[in-house]
């Protein structure tokens, strides 16, 4: 094992030469000690894992009790029976008070049972005064809390592990690359969890809520709206996940700048069709006007950057 882990965290020289059997030896090595790498990332997160439910529950709690609040759906309903019942009980609490008034002359008997009342009805508005609830996808399988919290330990543990699963085929690439090739495409392959992690972020903090408001909001009128544990946290995910890939072009576009396929100067050429691109993947999210220049903005920016880094290292780069 402790070889293992060694030939994990070293890189072959490029002057080494090994065998089928060598790379393939090593090949099996990092993805044994990736897939360990992983396996501990999910024992964290699924320890983790109300926390971690928290969170991805946030934007569908927000707009979730919009929702109960507006009295959509079965769940708004009951907010609309309580937040009744409780208007009932604030006002029997008034009349009592007034009976209660030591000028209306009261027996002692009949003040003993108007404190108790007010005391019961105070109880009563404290308790039907509560937010709304519904902040929580619903279940509908007997076995669905338990792989949903799985599902959702396992996205969070692969994208703790990133780093090191890419620094893994890094490793195992590079010796492929000469020397000044692999001083030149290591800040490329640095750059990749971090533009993934911000691609996550924007995705959550932006996408996902106003994903999440329009479908919530489209038709409410004319259905009763449960979401289900087990959908919801595919669409975020995959929301999320896609996101984090989208974050990519910069490297993507240093790739194939690298590889010859096109150069910098002609990208630059053709940005009023990158603007179009962005705009049509933006449009294709969910949300409203402003989403839609929330999302397009950003997705240019990734492709200006992309460009920039691609004519920093054009010059320097001269593919295997």
């Amino acid at each position: 094992m402790l070889s293992a882990i060694r030939t994990a965290v070293r890189s072959v020289g490029h002057e080494d030469e090994l065998s089928l059997v060598g790379h393939l030896d090593e090949l099996r090595t990092r993805l044994i000690v990736s897939l360990l790498v992983i396996g501990v990332a999910f024992g964290f997160c699924f320890w983790q894992n109300n926390r971690l439910l928290q969170i991805i529950d946030r934007p569908l709690a927000h707009q979730t009790q919009a929702q109960v609040r507006a009295g959509h759906g079965p769940l708004g309903a009951t907010y609309t029976v309580a937040q009744s019942a409780r208007d009932v009980a604030v006002q029997l609490r008034s009349v009592v008070g007034v009976l209660d008034d030591p000028a209306q002359h009261q027996s002692p008997a009949a003040r003993a049972t108007l404190d108790r009342v007010a005391r019961s009805l105070e109880r009563d508005v404290g308790k039907l005064s509560v937010p709304p609830e519904g902040d929580k996808p619903v279940t509908l399988g007997i076995g669905e809390p338990f792989t949903t919290t799985v599902t959702v330990s396992l996205v969070f543990a692969l994208i703790l592990a990133l780093p090191f699963v890419l620094y893994e085929a890094y490793a195992f690439l590079t010796p492929a690359l000469r020397p000044h090739e692999r001083r030149h495409i290591r800040p490329l392959v640095v750059s990749i969890p971090f533009l993934f992690v911000a691609g996550v972020l924007f995705g959550y903090f932006v996408v996902l809520p106003a994903a999440v408001h329009f479908f919530q909001n489209f038709n409410s009128d004319q259905f009763n709206v449960l979401v289900q544990a087990n959908q919801y946290y595919k669409f975020a995910a995959t929301t999320l996940l896609a996101m984090g890939l989208l974050f990519q072009v910069p490297v993507g576009i240093v790739a194939i700048t690298r590889a010859g396929l096109v150069t910098p100067q002609r990208l630059r050429k053709n940005r009023r069709y990158a603007v179009v691109a962005c705009g049509a993947v933006a449009a294709f999210l969910p949300g409203d006007v402003i989403t839609l220049l929330l999302e397009t903005v950003p997705l240019y920016l990734l492709f200006e950057l992309g460009v920039l880094f691609a004519s920093f290292g054009h010059r320097n780069f001269t593919p295997a």
